[in-house]
């Protein structure tokens, strides 16, 4: 790799303070030729959505920046007509020396605008009016960087009303903040975000004596985001379909790459698993991981958030992996369990029917209506009477099935939530409780700590949300537990589309039934 420079770009003003300096007014020819691909190429980041500019329209691009115009002026609209909304995108991060972590942006910044460059700041007025901050052309850097869109082109390419270069941000922000009510920014996001804010604010208040107006109010906009994205429309849902079937596919070629090595007798580490996930992932076009893998050979299994990649994997012991890609901006969260040979023995049979039948149970209990909390309940009900029969809980010790519920018992093999919210973010924003009820608690003890717990109503699910549903278990050695049980982690989990008569499971190009995973990988 040729060594990046760290060395700050020049910065380039231009009269109108609208549109920066182009490049190098004393350029030679010769310099100009270097630059011109840079120069005139089409943006592959401009829009998040038309990373594949070769394919899109010019009709579908001008609609999906009307779609995100249009998630501007429902904020707008939240804010009221004397507020201002200011939002950042995410910070680059090092990831040693000079080295950097590939950017990846911010997910609420990128759902009001499509604009996947870094040093980039949104401002949306009550009135609708944005104003977007980025990075000037600078075609010195592009060679190192790769392309910017610029001030010059981004109202455009992504139908804001004005654009500056983010050098500038200091000096216009004040000017855009005198004379609101309240200023709406992200809470506790970013790091400095606060401070950049109180310096704006304290800028106009040295010049009241000259008739500016000090917003009154910081208001949080991470509430209002949240309920915008907690819906996801036909574009997002189709995306989210997408990045699902991707990740499908990459589930089917790790089980089936585990049982072809085991059979051909060659070294089989979880990493090699990891490998195929992450190429298939790729190969469909994925910009990443939405998360960092999970491949747990054997006993790892039994660790949720199992990291180290390196175990091998055996002959007649389960692997999970939990893993899912990211496709412009929206991610896919898939857990499957399988035998690392391609066949289950009886007892890693019996667990897994047991884990998938508490699924089955969610699914059907995950419909516009319900509470998000249903699911759960649903998978409790079974994964509890389930432990009773295979003998892992001691009716003697822990009661009937309801004693199990209501003390808790089933915690010891299943700990965990049966979902969360999934989008942009894999564990994506939104409130679980109930917006029209947040006046109504229960306080209850918690059987197993003891505490004071207080539980409000839980979200009522709406047609358009998207949620996992994943139960699990898993089986530590401990006095009572069957030995036969022993060091083995199940999960099972699928992406889910509430719709008004039930949910539409989108990640299920991957098998699930254990007949169907075992034909799979013969």
């Amino acid at each position: 790799m040729v060594r990046h420079s760290r060395r700050q770009p020049a910065r380039h003003q231009s009269a109108a303070g609208s549109a920066p300096a182009q490049g190098h007014a004393g350029c030679t020819g010769e310099r100009r030729d270097l630059h011109w691909p840079l120069d005139r190429r089409r943006h592959p980041r401009a829009l998040g959505r038309t990373q594949r500019t070769d394919t899109m329209t010019q009709s579908s691009t001008s609609a999906l920046t009307a779609d995100y115009a249009g998630r501007r002026a429902r904020l707008a609209a939240h804010i009221g007509p004397h507020g201002v909304a200011v939002l950042p995108t995410a910070p680059e991060q090092q990831r040693n020396r000079d080295a950097d972590f590939l950017f990846r942006h911010d997910s609420y910044f990128h759902y009001l605008s499509g604009f996947a460059e870094p040093r980039a700041w949104l401002v949306i007025q009550g009135d609708g009016t944005t104003t977007l901050f980025c990075e000037p052309k600078d075609l010195e850097r592009e060679i190192w960087d790769g392309f910017r869109l610029g001030p010059d082109a981004a109202p455009g390419a992504l139908g804001v009303n004005a654009a500056y270069s983010v050098d500038e941000l200091d000096q216009r922000l004040p000017g855009l903040l005198d004379g609101a009510d309240a200023v709406w920014y992200p809470f506790a996001t970013h790091k400095g975000l606060e401070t950049r804010i109180d310096g704006w604010l304290s800028s106009l208040r040295a010049r009241v004596r000259f008739g500016t107006l000090v917003p009154e109010q910081v208001r949080d906009l991470c509430g209002p985001l949240d309920e915008m994205r907690l819906i996801k429309d036909a574009y997002e849902q189709d995306v989210m379909r997408r990045a699902a079937q991707i990740s499908a596919q990459a589930h089917i070629r790790a089980m089936q790459l585990s049982a072809r090595m085991l059979r051909e007798g060659k070294d089989v580490r979880e990493y090699h698993l990891d490998a195929e996930l992450l190429h298939e992932f790729r190969l469909q076009g994925s910009q990443y991981p939405a998360y960092s893998s999970i491949v747990a050979a054997g006993a790892n299994a039994c660790v949720l958030h199992y990291r180290a990649d390196a175990a091998p994997v055996r002959h007649g012991e389960l692997v999970l992996i939990d893993a899912g890609c990211e496709l412009d901006g929206y991610a896919s969260d898939i857990t499957r369990t399988f035998p690392a040979n391609g066949t289950f023995t009886g007892p890693q049979r019996a667990l897994y029917d047991l884990v998938l039948a508490s699924q089955v149970a969610a699914v059907e209990a995950t419909k516009a209506g319900a509470r998000f909390t249903d699911p759960h309940d649903a998978t409790v009900k079974v994964l509890a009477q389930g432990m009773l029969d295979l003998g892992l809980l001691n009716k003697n010790t822990v009661g009937r099935l309801d004693d199990v519920i209501e003390k808790r018992a089933y915690f010891q093999f299943y700990m965990h939530r049966t979902g969360h919210w999934l989008g942009m973010d894999v564990h994506d924003c939104g409130s679980y409780t109930e917006p029209s009820e947040l006046g109504t608690k229960h306080v209850r003890k918690d059987a197993l700590t003891g505490n004071e717990i207080v539980n409000r109503p839980a979200r009522i699910l709406r047609s358009g949300m998207v949620l996992t549903i994943e139960p699990g278990i898993y089986v530590r050695p401990a006095p009572g537990v069957p030995e036969q049980f022993h060091h083995i982690g199940i999960r099972i989990e699928d992406d889910a589309i509430v719709t008004d008569t039930g949910c539409e499971l989108i990640s299920r190009g991957v098998p699930v039934e254990a007949d169907a995973i075992e034909a799979l990988m013969r």
